[in-house]
């Protein structure tokens, strides 16, 4: 199997499960109408079949952000790069319509239309582009640092994928319930597409507004968990580390504002 491949079918893996957990959880007359709870271990299983999958062929990152954060550490090639970003994007729409065509019967009985884009794409529980911003840069953040701290270990072999996946578990438990936790661009941007193009009854839209947050938000968590964990952990700090600091403290900051703003309006 080549690279491209790989990284295609472990990310349509990983929507398959994560998404279908959704689906399941979301439509009507289904046998698991659930909870929190259920989707984030589902989602943290689903990570851990994408990786066990292809792990051996491609390092299997499934996700943008991942492949970003390795790249700017030095742990994968800059020139692989598009290569692995276009096959993620593609396995995710795959995946998605996959998802689709499984829970047939039950898209006709759902007549919430927030629920039935939330199989495919995520969506903050409180609109504050801003802020959901953050979201995303903390939780991928938090995502690249975790996999750069698990690669730093020797576990016993075949046991990595699970921890990852336990990683992803914590991060929804954690810090999930502002967005949804993307956490991963092509999670959230291929199922988006699918969700505009597949023939859904009662859909909706596809809250393209909102799009560039799951996308944007993971991209700099990512890349700046990569520098973190070189400057810090590595001890090597370079000018990128330093203007990507900046960059995240700018954000923060600006969300805090406009936060407060609200509150004291409110009040």
């Amino acid at each position: 199997m080549t690279e491209f491949m790989g990284e295609l079918i472990g990310t349509m893996i990983l929507i398959i499960l994560g998404g279908g957990v959704i689906a399941g959880a979301n439509l009507k007359a289904t046998k698991a109408e659930g909870n929190w709870v259920l989707i984030t271990v589902a989602w943290g299983l689903a990570v851990a079949m994408g990786v066990y999958a292809v792990g051996q062929i491609t390092g299997a990152h499934i996700n943008p952000a991942v492949t970003l954060g390795l790249a700017t550490v030095g742990d994968f090639a800059w020139a692989k790069v598009p290569m692995y970003i276009l096959a993620q994007m593609i396995g995710a729409f795959v995946g998605a319509t996959i998802v689709f065509f499984h829970y047939l019967p039950h898209w006709k009985d759902t007549e919430d239309q927030l629920a039935i884009k939330s199989i495919f794409c995520t969506d903050p529980a409180i609109r504050s582009p801003i802020s959901n911003l953050v979201s995303e840069i903390i939780g991928t953040f938090v995502l690249v640092m975790g996999i750069l701290f698990i690669g730093a270990n020797d576990f016993t072999e075949g046991l990595n994928p699970l921890i990852v996946g336990l990683l992803i578990v914590a991060i929804g438990m954690s810090l999930g319930a502002t967005t949804g936790y993307a956490i991963n661009p092509a999670r959230d941007l291929g199922p988006r597409i699918a969700h505009a193009v597949l023939p859904i009854p009662g859909k909706g839209g596809s809250d393209w507004s909102y799009s560039w947050i799951p996308v944007l938000g993971p991209v700099i968590g990512g890349v700046y968990g990569g520098l973190f964990y070189q400057a810090i952990f590595k001890a090597s700090p370079n000018i990128w580390f330093w203007i990507a600091t900046i960059l995240v403290l700018a954000i923060l900051f600006a969300s805090m504002r406009v936060e407060l703003r609200k509150a004291s309006v409110s009040a």
